[in-house]
């Protein structure tokens, strides 16, 4: 079983969904005075009192620019907290956000950004090898090169994970 590398939102695209979010809206930073929702920039929950925002990201669609390819019909944004000020990014390996009983969706796509299958997580107790059994029979298909773990409840994307 393999243990695969959880990606947070790059630095680089952080910095433009700061200014402008994959939607075209400017960012609005808030102060969280409860805290708890995931941020995609740290891969932890937000904690009460931090400056964060809500902005609109679309994760296919930039990966597919970064390899010139189309993603099509496949191409879609949602809402995803970051923090609103440069932070350190990810202190942990694992899974973020892997609370038992929670279910995602791992959607696997193709070098082309086409989806080729996906799979539902009920995430159980021993969360890490359950994600890892899931995460390798997705790379079991060669034509799988990312795979992106979305929130089933709300299609929230969580985090990315690309063929090591």
């Amino acid at each position: 079983m393999t243990i695969y590398t959880a990606r947070a939102i790059e630095p680089a695209v952080l910095e433009q969904l700061r200014d402008t979010d994959d939607a075209g809206r400017p960012c609005v930073p808030f102060v969280d005075p409860e805290g708890g929702d995931p941020l995609r920039c740290c891969l932890r929950p937000v904690a009460p009192g931090e400056r964060i925002a809500l902005v609109s990201y679309a994760p296919l669609r930039r990966w597919a620019a970064r390899m010139s390819v189309s993603p099509g019909a496949y191409d879609e944004q949602g809402p995803v907290f970051i923090h609103a000020d440069p932070c350190d990014g990810p202190s942990g390996e694992g899974y973020p956000f892997a609370r038992a009983g929670a279910r995602r969706v791992l959607r696997r796509y193709d070098g082309a950004g086409r989806i080729v299958g996906g799979r539902l997580l009920e995430i159980p107790p021993a969360a890490e090898a359950a994600f890892s059994a899931a995460l390798d029979e997705a790379f079991r298909d060669p034509e799988v090169v990312l795979v992106h773990v979305r929130a089933v409840e709300y299609g929230c994307f969580q985090f990315e994970v690309r063929r090591p």
